[in-house]
């Protein structure tokens, strides 16, 4: 993201429809790269202790069936995706790195008492227009993406960008003598991405499977099962079950987990027993060195001694 896009170089890489947002919007482009490292760092600290921990997010653009093939993880890559990019867009439009947005616009509603509206709130509206051009042109260009793919990546897309406007919240500035608040400044701002990526982990273990079938004259996502319940704007919705991701099998792009650590003690998803899929696991001793017996030396220090110490760890066979 810290290198200028070169219309011939860079945008040339992505799929048609973005090929031609790129051309049009090259100062936007180190936004999106910010967007996508995102994206793939929040997946895989959200996931890091489930059977499926996102490490086939590295692969981009090259993904596996595990993200290419409608399943609940893609979902929530998509989503997570969508949300990541318009966020940023926001950002950049109030930070003053986009030429062509400035702030976001002043709210329409009362400040909160005894405070006023200023200050430079993200601009949101600018990002989820941008984003939504941006994310949709790739849900839209799938190499041998079936009609149905196409409306459940823009479907959850759509949930990812919904999330976002969602958390939009006003925040305030105290001035006045010696930190008096006599006045408040308030702004519109987004939070950290890793917010929205919580809430959207909630909805992922909630996801429905659908079907993209014709109702009345245009084709619909409808659940799959007839006794769930409609499907919903703030759904995430998938078409294929996922596999358990217990064992290695690169046709349904799972990794498996032999190896990966586990944690005995707990009864959570990174259990030993879920995680190693029933089959057991090898513990081992590693020594570890770390501070002990720290006193606060005057004045303004604070010195520790260096002890070692022995940890079990468990690896799943």
């Amino acid at each position: 993201s810290g290198v200028a896009w070169n219309e011939s170089q860079h945008c040339r890489l992505l799929v048609p429809e973005q090929l031609q947002l790129c051309r049009r919007h090259l100062e936007v482009m180190p936004s999106m790269v910010r967007a996508a490292r995102r994206t793939q760092a929040l997946c895989q600290q959200s996931f890091a202790d489930m059977r499926w921990n996102c490490s086939s997010i590295q692969r981009a653009p090259s993904f596996g069936p595990d993200l290419l093939t409608g399943t609940r993880e893609a979902a929530f890559v998509h989503a997570l995706a969508a949300a990541a990019v318009a966020q940023s867009i926001a950002r950049s439009c109030a930070s003053g790195e986009l030429p062509l947005c400035s702030c976001g616009p002043g709210p329409s509603e009362l400040p909160p008492p005894a405070s006023r509206w200023g200050g430079c709130g993200d601009n949101l509206s600018h990002g989820l227009q941008l984003g939504a051009a941006f994310t949709d042109g790739s849900a839209r260009s799938g190499t041998g993406a079936t009609p149905g793919l196409r409306a459940v990546n823009r479907h959850n897309g759509a949930v990812g960008r919904a999330v976002l406007s969602d958390s939009l919240d006003t925040r305030c500035k105290c001035h006045g003598v010696s930190g008096s608040c006599s006045v408040k400044t308030c702004w519109k701002g987004l939070p950290d991405l890793s917010e929205i990526a919580s809430d959207l982990k909630s909805r992922y273990l909630a996801a429905l499977k659908v079907t993209h079938r014709l109702v009345g004259p245009r084709k619909q996502l409808i659940p799959k099962e007839g006794d769930a319940r409609p499907v919903t704007e703030m759904d995430l919705v998938y078409l294929i079950n996922s596999p358990d991701y217990c064992t290695p099998n690169p046709q349904l792009g799972s990794l498996g987990t032999q190896d990966r650590p586990c944690n005995r003690s707990s009864v959570g998803s990174d259990s030993c027993d879920l995680l190693c899929c029933g089959r057991g696991y090898n513990t081992y001793t590693e020594e570890v060195q770390e501070r002990c017996h720290c006193r606060y030396r005057w004045c303004c220090s604070v010195v520790c001694r260096r002890c070692r110490r022995s940890l079990d760890r468990h690896v799943c066979k």
